[in-house]
């Protein structure tokens, strides 16, 4: 269909994405070891929610497939600060803690888990101090449950949260 994206498409591919179940409210450091020194570096955190139609799960694994899945709508997309939520723990040896804050996404979220399912994804985005500097990004993609402080409403037919549609 036209116009509209498959997830592998909207998130750039499984080879950089990191997929995780969790709830809005949760927030969560990741550490990253960059392997050399980051003086200098600069970092940046972003985040859109993506609205997906369906999602299986892989029997043995429990792991979400997305193979059948269509983003059929998504929120503005937000930053996040880089002061409050980023630390460079050792600038020589490139350890960098990245926290992911929770109620990104505050709109409503059906109890199923499996249509119409928010995935909020999270994009860290770092240059280097050489010259040219060099860029490089990851992302992570969380998909968010139902939790009982959740409206129990289905986040592609709500209106004045900014959804847009792409069906």
């Amino acid at each position: 269909m036209a116009g509209v994206l498959t997830i592998a498409q909207w998130l750039g591919g499984p080879d950089n994405v990191i997929v995780e179940s969790t709830f809005p409210s949760s927030s969560k450091t990741y550490m990253y070891n960059f392997g050399t020194n980051v003086t200098g570096w600069t970092f940046e955190l972003e985040y859109q929610t993506v609205v997906v139609d369906t999602i299986s799960y892989d029997r043995i694994t429990n792991e979400p497939s997305f193979s059948n899945s269509t983003v059929i709508g998504y929120f503005p997309s937000g930053v996040v600060s880089t002061s409050s939520y980023i630390s460079v723990v050792n600038a020589t040896s490139g350890i960098v803690n990245v926290t992911h804050p929770g109620n990104l996404y505050t709109g409503p979220i059906l109890p199923d888990a499996r249509a119409n399912t928010p995935l909020l994804v999270m994009g860290l985005t770092w240059k280097d101090a050489s010259s040219p500097p060099q860029i490089n990004s990851h992302r992570i993609a969380k998909l968010l449950a139902w939790e009982p402080l959740v409206a129990p409403t289905n986040p592609a037919t709500t209106t004045g949260t900014g959804y847009i549609s792409l069906v």
